[in-house]
């Protein structure tokens, strides 16, 4: 796929969720095929009429990402069937701290790293012998600004965001010589079960859909950070270069922690 062409065949892992619900319909087009993944198969399958209705071809795959071995095995399936030319892996979850101080449930904790973390990671490594073999290929990962510096009240969601920022970053540079990109998307609060269920004040809150459109611009000109909104990014960028101290008591005046 060069830089400007549009892709004609698309996976999208965590499709039934805010910005991946928002993504499949952004893309559907006729001559496009859309491969979703979710768990939740009536919104998977609404999201396929939806999609149909603007011209795609919808395929559904309906599985659970925390199971490795399943998850592996239809990336897989899917990249030599069908080929796509971007992969969005977009599954994820989020847990936080009480609001009385009390610790993130540990079974919360692993869940998030197993969908936020080895998920993505095994998305990835089941995708890349077909774009390797063949010379090309799009994944993007799905990061967030809290992955700059964390976030006191979402700890283990907050250092998931940022190995898939690092692990992003490292394999682009990898991949590159290959033909194969990498992106990674680094979204600020946009609207979603997930983002109205953190914690915290949610300064310029985006609809889904204009993250969608966001994204979706970034993709075709393979930006390798594809931040927004430009506020927040910078102010959280800011966060992770200055003093903890300073950082620290920045969050505390912004309602983040005690």
């Amino acid at each position: 796929m060069s830089s400007h062409a549009s892709p004609r065949c698309i996976l999208i892992t965590g499709a039934t969720g805010g910005i991946g619900g928002a993504l499949a319909p952004a893309y559907a087009a006729p001559g496009v095929t859309l491969i979703l993944q979710g768990r939740r198969h009536e919104r998977l399958a609404e999201m396929a009429e939806q999609c149909r209705a603007l011209g795609a071809q919808v395929l559904l795959e309906a599985l659970d990402v925390r199971d490795l071995d399943a998850l592996r095995a239809m990336v897989r399936r899917v990249s030599e069937q069908h080929q796509p030319d971007l992969v969005l892996v977009g599954a994820g979850l989020n847990t936080a701290v009480g609001a009385n101080g009390e610790p993130e449930a540990w079974d919360d904790s692993r869940a998030l790293m197993e969908v936020n973390v080895m998920a993505a990671l095994a998305t990835v490594e089941a995708a890349l012998p077909a774009m390797r073999s063949r010379g090309n290929g799009q994944i993007a990962l799905f990061s967030s600004l809290a992955g700059w510096r964390g976030l006191p009240v979402t700890p283990t969601y907050s250092a998931s965001k940022a190995a898939i920022r690092v692990y992003g970053e490292a394999i682009r540079d990898w991949l590159a010589p290959e033909g194969v990109k990498v992106n990674v998307i680094v979204p600020g609060y946009v609207e979603s079960k997930m983002c109205f269920e953190m914690p915290g004040p949610k300064p310029f809150l985006w609809t889904a859909e204009k993250a969608a459109r966001r994204i979706k611009r970034g993709l075709a000109a393979n930006q390798a950070r594809i931040s927004f909104p430009f506020p927040l990014n910078l102010g959280t960028w800011l966060l992770g270069l200055i003093p903890q101290w300073l950082s620290s008591m920045i969050l505390r005046g912004l309602k983040y922690s005690d």
